[in-house]
């Protein structure tokens, strides 16, 4: 998955994605468009316990790839955004907004004034107002499609109508897209269209040390909020990992920011992990909640889904605690299912197939 840390100019974008990739890109850069990108393994001791477990060559985390993006500064274009910053921001398939509450004289906000409220109000705002004028444009053509009488299918021009009409009134609203349902042949007839507002979005308060999280009454779906001390969360993460550990008991943080935002991550995208274990290969392996067996087994090769036949599964916690795949098959944990079977979070799976 890939996720885009935006935010105003000053926000801690920047340090926030030094804390979780453990970087030290510069912060404090302003003007322009710029966009720094960061694989990083996901935390989960699920995985290091089966790799204690079965001793494999190798040891795989599921990986999430952090984008840093500069260049919005919620003016709200009325062109809208453009180029190479918009086709960044169409590529995530979420974002973290990183919203400024901490007062630093030597850092003066672009807005003169300290509002979390405000500034959140601010991306939403340029966010819909970008998606309003796609919709807009692409009304347009569907206009002028039907006014030739030529060319595709009517019936698809005129759901495709119905469609964009409805995007349009709800973003003339100032309401985003990510507040209404849309249904899988709706998703098929905006295939193409990266709407921004459409995208989940995990709002980080950056707070200053001791500040509390400031209380926003905010409704729109597909949103979670974390407060966290990027700062701090920066500083901890560039610390070797003895003095790291110190550090966090020092200052009570249960765990750097890394874990819980890509726990966070998950949620907001609606994702989970299963895994396979061996002696050649521990790895974790992403799908979406609800995911069947072959989708499942078609994130380790294509080739598996193609020729699935049965996929033998064994929870996690089961396998841990009867201590192997032979003691779990002996007490009935490790079971045959089919192609019907929905993959649940922690799910140790073996794919049997035939191409």
């Amino acid at each position: 998955m890939r996720l885009g840390i935006i935010g105003l100019p000053q926000s801690g974008k920047t340090t926030l994605y030094n804390a979780l990739t453990r970087g030290t890109t510069p912060t404090g850069l302003t003007g322009k468009m710029e966009v720094h990108t960061a694989v990083v393994d996901v935390p989960d001791p699920r995985v290091n316990r089966l790799s204690e477990m079965f001793h494999p060559k190798k040891t795989i985390f599921a990986k999430v790839t952090y984008v840093d993006i500069a260049g919005l500064d919620g003016s709200k274009n009325q062109g809208g955004i453009s180029g190479a910053l918009l086709n960044q921001l169409a590529q995530m398939d979420g974002f973290i907004h990183v919203v400024r509450c901490f007062i630093d004289e030597n850092v003066p906000h672009v807005n003169t004034t300290i509002d979390p409220a405000r500034d959140l109000a601010a991306m939403d705002a340029e966010f819909i107002l970008n998606d309003l004028i796609a919709v807009e444009r692409k009304l347009e053509r569907l206009e002028e499609e039907t006014k030739k009488g030529v060319g595709r299918d009517k019936i698809i021009v005129q759901r495709e109508k119905v469609l964009f009409e409805k995007f349009k009134n709800t973003l003339t609203a100032e309401i985003p897209l990510r507040d209404i349902e849309i249904d899988a042949e709706e998703i098929k007839l905006m295939a193409g269209f990266g709407f921004l507002s459409r995208k989940p979005v995990l709002i980080v308060f950056n707070l200053a040390e001791g500040q509390p999280a400031p209380v926003i009454e905010y409704k729109h779906k597909h949103s979670l909020f974390v407060p966290l001390q990027a700062r701090l969360e920066m500083d901890i993460a560039q610390l070797p990992p003895e003095e790291a550990l110190v550090f966090l008991k020092e200052y009570g943080i249960e765990e750097p920011s890394l874990n819980r935002m890509i726990r966070l991550s998950y949620d907001l995208l609606g994702l989970e992990s299963f895994f396979t274990a061996g002696e050649d290969e521990c790895r974790a392996w992403t799908v979406h909640r609800g995911a069947t067996a072959p989708e499942a087994a078609g994130e380790i090769h294509t080739d598996l889904q193609k020729g699935f036949i049965r996929a033998e599964v064994v929870a996690y916690d089961d396998l841990v605690t009867l201590g192997g795949m032979t003691e779990a098959k002996a007490k009935g944990k490790l079971r045959v299912e089919g192609k019907e079977y929905i993959v649940k979070d922690g799910d140790v799976l073996n794919i049997r197939f035939n191409v």
